[in-house]
């Protein structure tokens, strides 16, 4: 059946933090969509709502039998129970980690640029950071081998990776995701592979997400793989991610760093996630389908009027990238805030200065309004703008 991805719905007023937080800006921001989740979500939440009790709750067997499917089907692996950690959300397990695996003074290790909290967990667990840039290579963003042997010491316990990578959109492939692998195994470290965008691979024959679970026996007992139905079918409000950990001991040390550190995880996340990776694939597929032509209608917009600005061919996500070091600006997000009345993430936040990130998981319409506002704030004479 056609799914509705075109008609806009009003957010502002609703509470939620993409439109409310500035609701005198046009918000394209924060990483979640403009689209209504799946029926089959909606259809599982009224169930659960009208039974009309919530009290404290745990992961239920339909939930743990659609993730074992969902994992054997996407990614061929073969999920034990025990191996499965259920969790309250994805940036606190990054959190978790690093209180896990660091002592105060050792570090915790990733490469930029990166979703914020991957640069700022650390502190968490009083540990130090160490960062190396992606570099470009053939054409495309990779890792910087050498500047990672470079930069690793003998503190280092924990390496962040991003896979889909935000927000320079890589699908890192199969010889990349082993190689560093091997590069934690050569240097004792917990490999701990965000993989929350998997499911939003824009092109998935040419380039396919290639999960840390399907590494060799020996390089998945040093990691934890993390994912969530958040991001895929936009309810990330409901608070729900998973790990699944092979490792005994390495999974107890995770367990036991949580503490009382976190809430009990919601009652109807559980059912929504279930629904989700058991009955959420038609819409997945019509999701990626309509995200695939913005982001095409994306790049030929900046290609054809907005040649000063770069964006990255986003191989996954919905999330643009964007160089706009040729702007001539002290801050491109800035300078669109003032300018252009627009709401964009700083790449300063990143790691990188003088880019952006622009979310076009929007209707195609509201998408290219955004897109004329930021030629019209181009077309001014450049200025440094400051927020």
């Amino acid at each position: 059946m056609p799914y509705d991805f075109h008609t806009p719905i009003t957010r502002k007023g609703t509470g939620c933090i993409k439109f409310d937080r500035r609701p005198e800006l046009d918000p394209f921001w924060v990483a979640d969509m403009d689209f209504a989740s799946c029926p089959e979500i909606l259809e599982a939440l009224h169930s659960r709502v009208d039974h009309g009790v919530f009290g404290y709750a745990q992961a239920h067997a339909g939930l743990n039998e659609a993730i074992a499917v969902y994992l054997q089907e996407r990614h061929g692996y073969s999920l034990s129970s025990e191996q499965l950690v259920h969790l309250g959300g994805l940036v606190p397990a990054l959190s978790i980690a690093a209180r896990a695996f660091c002592k105060p003074g050792e570090a915790v290790m990733t490469c930029t640029p990166v979703y914020p909290p991957f640069i700022n967990v650390h502190r968490d667990a009083k540990a130090e950071l160490i960062t190396v840039d992606h570099v470009r290579c053939d054409d495309r963003w990779t890792f910087d081998w050498n500047g990672l042997e470079a930069a690793v010491t003998e503190k280092t316990r924990v390496f962040l990776l991003c896979n889909p990578q935000n927000p320079l959109g890589r699908v890192f492939d199969a010889d990349e995701v082993e190689r560093i692998a091997r590069f934690c195994s050569d240097h004792d470290l917990v490999l701990v592979s965000d993989e929350i965008h998997c499911d939003l691979i824009l092109d998935e024959a040419s380039t396919p997400h290639h999960s840390a679970l399907r590494l060799p026996d020996e390089l998945r007992q040093r990691c934890i793989t993390l994912m969530s139905p958040s991001k895929t079918w936009n309810i990330a409000g409901l608070g729900y991610a998973l790990a699944v950990i092979e490792d005994d001991s390495l999974r107890r040390r995770f367990c036991a760093a949580r503490g009382h550190t976190l809430t009990e995880i919601n009652a109807l996340s559980y059912y929504a996630a279930e629904a989700a990776y058991r009955d959420g694939e038609p819409w997945r597929k019509e999701l990626i389908d309509y995200l695939r032509d913005n982001r095409d209608a994306l790049l030929t917009f900046f290609r054809e009027r907005l040649p000063q600005l770069k964006p990255v061919v986003s191989e996954a996500t919905y999330l643009a990238w964007i160089d706009a070091r040729d702007l001539g600006v002290d801050n491109p997000a800035s300078f669109l805030k003032q300018e252009a009345g627009l709401f964009v993430s700083d790449g300063a936040f990143f790691g990188w200065p003088g880019w952006f990130r622009f979310n076009f998981a929007c209707p195609r319409a509201r998408m290219l309004e955004g897109l004329e506002k930021i030629a019209r704030a181009c077309a001014k004479p450049a200025a440094a703008a400051t927020d």
